[in-house]
C-alpha cells in the first residue's frame, strides 16, 4: 500500500526544506513565487492535502462543524442542511452531518464522537428525552452550540419557528373559506414542535367557534399521509379540510385523494407546513405555511458563526415567522357536503 504523502515527501519532491513546504502550505514566510509554485506543483503531483488538526490545536481555531439532526431523509431537513452548508463552506468551514433518528442514546454517542474529534461548533436538533447529562456535557466542553427547531436549554442559542402562530393562521385560512370541520393530520410523538402546532390549530378552532378539534396521527411521510387520510375520512366523514404537520404528510394526503379520483382543493382542502421544493412542483401545487428551509438553514449557520466569533455575547433565541402561501389545494367546501 502506498504511503500517505507528508510534508517531508513534498519537500523531497520539490527539492526544498520541510519548513519551506510548511510555510507555503500555511501562506506564511517570505517565499519567492518560483519556489512557491514548485512546492504547490509537487504537492499536486503527490496528491498532498494538509492536515489542519495540529494547526487547529495550536491556534484554537477549528474549522469543522457538526450538524446533529433528526430524520435526515425528510426533504425539509435536507433543504435546511443545504442552506447551512452553503453559508459555512463559504466561510471556510467543513460540515459533518449525523442523523440521531430521534434516539437519545444514539445522539449521546454521536455528540461524544464530535467532541473527541474536536469540532469547532455544533448545530443540533435535540432528540426526544435528551437527558440532562447531555446538556451538562456540552456546557462543560464549552462547545459553541445552536439548537434548532426544538429548544434545548437557556444556555444555548436557538433558532426555531413560531409554530402555534403558523397553524393558527393556517386554520383561520380554511375557516375563511367556509370550512367548519377541520382536522389536524400528522406527527405521532408529542414533541415540542408538534405540541405548539396543535396548540395553534386548537386555538383557532375555538376562537372561530368551529367543530370539535380532531387530532389524527401519522408518520410524516407521503405513504403514511395517504393511508392516514383515508382512515381519517372513514372515521370522520364530515371533515372537509386538514391542517398538516408538514408538507410530506400533506402531499401524501393529496395523493390519497387523487387515488380515490378526488381533487385536492375541491373535494377536500389540504394545507401543509414548511414549503419544501416539492410543494410548488406538485400537481396540484400545495398550499402551505412557508418557512423557506434553505434560508432557515443560512440563518442557523449565521447564528453559529456569530457565537464562534463572539463567545461571550448574550444567548440568542430567534424564531422565524411562517408565511401563508396559497396555491391550489385549498378552496371552499363543496356544496352538499356536511
Amino acid at each position: 500500500m502506498a504511503r500517505k504523502p507528508t510534508l517531508k515527501s513534498v519537500a523531497q519532491e520539490a527539492g526544498v526544506s520541510v519548513p519551506t513546504v510548511s510555510q507555503v502550505m500555511r501562506g506564511t514566510g517570505r517565499i519567492s513565487g518560483k519556489t512557491r509554485d514548485k512546492v504547490l506543483e509537487a504537492a499536486k503531483r503527490l496528491h498532498y492535502i494538509p492536515d489542519n488538526r495540529a494547526a487547529s490545536m495550536r491556534s484554537g481555531d477549528n474549522r469543522e462543524v457538526g450538524f446533529v439532526i433528526n430524520q435526515l431523509a425528510n426533504p425539509f431537513n435536507a433543504e435546511v442542511m443545504s442552506g447551512v452548508v452553503d453559508l459555512l463552506e463559504a466561510e471556510g468551514y467543513l460540515v459533518s452531518v449525523l442523523d440521531t433518528r430521534d434516539d437519545a442514546a444514539r445522539q449521546g454517542r454521536q455528540l461524544e464522537a464530535f467532541i473527541r474529534n474536536g469540532r469547532g461548533g455544533l448545530l443540533w436538533v435535540p432528540a426526544r428525552d435528551t437527558p440532562d447529562e447531555t446538556f451538562d456535557l456540552l456546557r462543560a466542553q464549552a462547545v459553541p452550540t445552536v439548537s434548532f427547531l426544538r429548544p434545548a436549554s437557556d444556555s444555548f442559542d436557538h433558532v426555531g419557528i413560531r409554530n402555534a402562530v403558523a397553524t393558527d393562521a393556517a386554520t383561520c385560512h380554511l375557516a375563511d373559506l367556509g370550512h367548519r370541520h377541520i382536522a389536524y393530520l400528522g406527527g405521532t410523538e408529542m414533541t415540542a414542535v408538534r405540541q405548539r402546532r396543535i396548540t395553534g390549530y386548537e386555538r383557532a378552532m375555538q376562537a372561530r367557534a368551529l367543530a370539535e378539534p380532531i387530532i389524527w396521527p401519522s408518520q410524516d411521510t407521503k405513504l403514511a399521509g395517504m393511508q392516514a387520510l383515508n382512515a381519517l375520512r372513514a372515521a370522520h366523514p364530515k371533515v372537509t379540510a386538514v391542517v398538516c404537520n408538514g408538507d410530506m404528510v400533506a402531499l401524501g394526503a393529496c395523493l390519497g385523494l387523487q387515488k380515490s379520483a378526488q381533487v385536492p382543493g375541491r373535494d377536500l382542502s389540504v394545507i401543509g407546513f414548511d414549503d419544501i421544493a416539492d410543494a410548488a412542483l406538485a400537481t396540484p401545487a400545495l398550499t402551505t405555511m412557508a418557512v423557506s428551509p434553505q434560508k432557515l438553514g443560512r440563518k442557523l449557520a449565521q447564528v453559529l458563526l456569530d457565537r464562534i466569533r463572539e463567545p461571550d455575547m448574550p444567548v440568542l433565541v430567534s424564531e422565524i415567522s411562517a408565511e401563508l402561501v396559497i396555491r391550489e389545494t385549498t378552496g371552499a367546501p363543496r356544496r352538499g357536503l356536511p
